[in-house]
């Protein structure tokens, strides 16, 4: 059997609030970090109102899986990663991932930890599909996405708009047999 929770590079885990509220207080200082993950717009927020935002709204959905990214080399904590079904009934789930420490930018550490949700999604949550979506802009996550086995599956034009310049969102997917047929199995 699989260890749903460990590759080689990292590990996914759950924290404690402080742990993250720290860690998301730091990353949101980071407006390059952001603006690659997020379509809001970037604010500073600190530790103590991401806790208690964290601890007023808990993720305790049964429909929503939250984990956080650590390496197994020296135990940093990197990103965190969600996993949502969007119809039980469709076993459709939705992905988003966030690599909050810069240093560990374009390592592999956030493929291994993409390759990691999907396993999970698919023996775990029995799921047939996964999405995402991703700003256009963000070349580096499509080139980890397409590592993992996503394609893209649609183009929304000038669906943002960033620094007087519109950029498109895009759709990936991966279907569960998709997955399967790189596993070899």
């Amino acid at each position: 059997m699989k260890n749903l929770f460990r590759g080689e590079l990292v590990r996914l885990t759950d924290e404690e609030p402080e742990v993250l509220a720290k860690a998301f207080a730091k990353w949101a200082r980071d407006t390059e970090q952001h603006r690659l993950a997020c379509d809001d717009p970037a604010q500073l927020w600190s530790v103590k109102n991401i806790q208690d935002h964290m601890e007023s709204h808990p993720e305790d959905s049964p429909n929503s899986f939250r984990f956080c990214i650590r390496t197994l080399a020296d135990d940093v904590l990197i990103g965190s990663m969600d996993i949502w079904v969007d119809h039980w009934t469709h076993s459709e789930g939705w992905l988003g991932i966030s690599i909050g420490e810069r240093d560990y930018w374009g390592k592999g550490y956030g493929t291994e930890a993409m390759k990691l949700i999907v396993q999970y999604g698919f023996l775990e949550l029995n799921l047939r599909r996964i999405s995402l979506g991703v700003h256009g802009y963000n070349e580096r996550a499509v080139k980890s996405y397409e590592k993992v086995g996503f394609k893209l599956e649609g183009r929304m034009r000038g669906e943002g708009f960033r620094d007087g310049v519109h950029f498109d969102g895009l759709w990936m997917g991966i279907l569960r047999e998709e997955w399967f047929a790189l596993q070899g199995a």
